[in-house]
């Protein structure tokens, strides 16, 4: 028997309640905290209680976690500190509510990739817990095995329970089949008082009808059903966080977009020209908050000071390394303080706590430092009221690279820095001439209307990553006559994709994307781009995809001008043991997402 824990929820809806509801900020430390690794009674988590429940007592031969690329790294911490195998948290792409693959599309994703064929599947509900503390899953099982057909749990809702906030069912009252789902009904569609508990026994004979659901064109409710909110949880949960704050303290927020190189040489280290686009999938957010000293708190992912065991720690530190966002934060604060210095910017005499969160993959390559460094670079000078006369859009490109140049010796260069200041689709000049004149290039914003779509795809485990750079600047530097027409005939691609994403010549940009990439692997050894990066673009060749790599990591950017292969081809990423996401552009005219949160 196989368990399934559905943990792929973006909690949108309890952020939301917390940002708009708790002006006291008592709970503002669970922002981004997926609801099943809420704090609760004695520390307790809720995924912790149905650990505990499916581990003792050993009724299943596998469990499995399914989350998104959004929260992984929430689920792969707890993993590791719990005992729960890492290998078996299944990552289905989503980072966005819009995105997201619904509940049947999530189960029927973990029996596709790891091509279970077991009797019987228990799938439940991940964010849900049982009042009843005689609650006994052994006697569930034995109920399943001993009737014909799929198990599926209710509950008699309570007097005063509002039906339009759980997924209610109609029961024959002979039978006791259920004979109608209602998912939040309108007052008045039923007379149900019935609510399911998305807890589900599943037959493997019924497992091919999942992917046979999925693939009807007309399919569109993927969710089993479900729902969560802050009051919910202030309802079930009693543990918090004591933590005040002054009622009168406004927090400054402000994040930074994950970054994918469109065309281009490998880096900006070369005078050359490049195309890069900020994207809304993944991203870096900085909290500063006024407080009587100057406080950096350390992240609990990315920079542990607890763990679960002595393996835990090994386990973290070997893939992780020790250097987390910290030494991000202090290093901007440094250059910061060092800029308003010499450029004569008197600073105000008061003290903050300053805070981040990030849901960039390391070692893939989409600048998660550098959105770091410039999302808490944007929270300072609004803190200081610097304005962009201060520190301009081109020098403030500058001064993020210096951050990490000059402070934490990052090997990196100012593409990156330049589209995460500037944001969305933009057309980079670092021509010689320019940089030596004015000290940095002509950065041009695109216009991103229309633009075609997209997708991401990544490796779970990027060892490949940290080497793709290797030594072409030194042979460049060197005046090796094939890296230098290399670099040439990057910068001319960089100028033909900026016509052609004017003309939404779709089909020229995607040979223009091929060419890219095929000119990178001339100049760099495949030893260089990794084994990794050369199966997925291979993999992505087979359904007629163009691709390139978007930087110096893991991964691996497409476009798909047939869309009707898109789908199959993610299902053929994830069985490759990659994360597939369809990309969302992030457009700094049309949202305001980039902005003051």
């Amino acid at each position: 028997m196989i368990c399934i824990l559905l943990v792929a929820g973006h909690g949108t809806l309890l952020e939301t309640e917390i940002k708009q509801n708790d002006d006291t900020d008592f709970y503002s430390h669970l922002i981004g905290v997926p609801v099943t690794l809420l704090p609760g009674i004695g520390g307790m988590k809720i995924l912790d209680f149905w650990w505990k429940t499916v581990n003792v007592r050993q009724l299943f031969t596998e469990a499995y976690l399914v989350t998104n690329a959004d929260k992984y790294k929430h689920f792969e911490r707890w993993a590791t500190a719990n005992d729960f195998p890492v290998e078996n948290i299944i990552n289905n792409g989503s980072t966005t509510p819009e995105d997201s693959l619904g509940d049947v599309a999530d189960v029927e994703l973990v029996i596709r990739c790891r091509k279970l064929q077991d009797d019987i599947i228990v799938q439940i509900q991940g964010n849900m817990l049982c009042e009843d503390q005689n609650f006994d899953l052994a006697q569930v099982i034995q109920f399943f095995r001993s009737k014909p057909g799929e198990l599926i749990i209710y509950y008699e809702m309570e007097e005063g329970e509002k039906y339009n906030y759980r997924g209610i069912v109609e029961v024959c009252p002979d039978s006791h089949r259920i004979t109608r789902f209602l998912e939040k009904p309108v007052e008045g569609l039923t007379t149900s008082c019935l609510s399911s508990v998305m807890f589900y026994c599943i037959q493997k004979e019924t497992l091919p009808y999942l992917s046979d659901h999925l693939n009807k064109t007309e399919t569109t409710d993927r969710s089993f059903g479900s729902f969560w909110g802050l009051s919910d949880y202030m309802k079930w949960l009693t543990w918090f966080s004591t933590k005040q704050q002054d009622k009168s303290t406004r927090s400054i927020t402000f994040r930074s977009f994950a970054r994918v190189g469109l065309m281009g040489n490998p880096s900006d280290g070369f005078n050359g020209k490049t195309i890069a686009m900020t994207i809304k999938n993944f991203w870096a957010e900085v909290t500063l908050v006024k407080s009587q000293t100057l406080i950096l708190l350390p992240h609990p992912l990315n920079d542990p000071t607890e763990f679960g065991s002595l393996q835990d720690l090994f386990s973290i530190s070997r893939k992780e390394g020790y250097l987390g966002g910290l030494r991000l934060l202090q290093a901007t604060c440094k250059k910061f303080y060092q800029f308003c210095c010499k450029h004569g910017i008197a600073l105000t005499k008061k003290n903050f706590t300053l805070k981040y969160d990030t849901n960039i993959p390391r070692q893939v390559g989409l600048a998660g430092s550098s959105a770091i460094v410039t999302a808490a670079l944007k929270c300072l000078m609004k803190f200081f009221h610097l304005t962009d006369n201060d520190l301009p859009k081109p020098v403030r490109a500058n001064f993020i690279l210096s951050v990490e140049t000059d402070e934490l010796f990052i090997t990196a260069g100012l593409q990156d820095r330049v589209v995460q200041v500037y944001e969305g689709l933009v057309y980079m000049d670092f021509s010689k001439n320019l940089m030596e004149e004015q000290g940095y290039g002509n950065y041009i914003s695109m216009d991103m209307c229309g633009l075609p779509q997209f997708w991401l795809a990544y490796m779970s485990d990027p060892s490949d990553s940290g080497r793709i750079h290797n030594n072409v600047r030194q042979r460049w530097l060197s005046g090796e006559p094939l890296v230098i027409e290399a670099m040439e005939t990057f910068t001319q691609l960089a100028d033909q994709a900026r016509v052609t994403l004017k003309d939404r010549d779709w089909k020229r940009l995607a040979q223009l994307m091929d060419q890219n990439f095929e000119l990178r692997r001339s100049v760099y050894s495949d030893e260089c781009l990794g084994h990794g990066n050369l199966m997925m673009v291979a993999l992505a060749k087979q359904f007629g995809s163009a691709v390139k790599l978007p930087g110096s990591g893991g991964s691996v950017l497409g476009l798909c001008l047939d869309p009707s292969k898109l789908v199959e081809m993610r299902q053929a990423f994830q069985e490759a043991g990659c994360v597939f996401c369809v990309i969302t552009p992030y457009d700094p005219s049309a949202s305001t997402a980039g902005s003051q949160l």
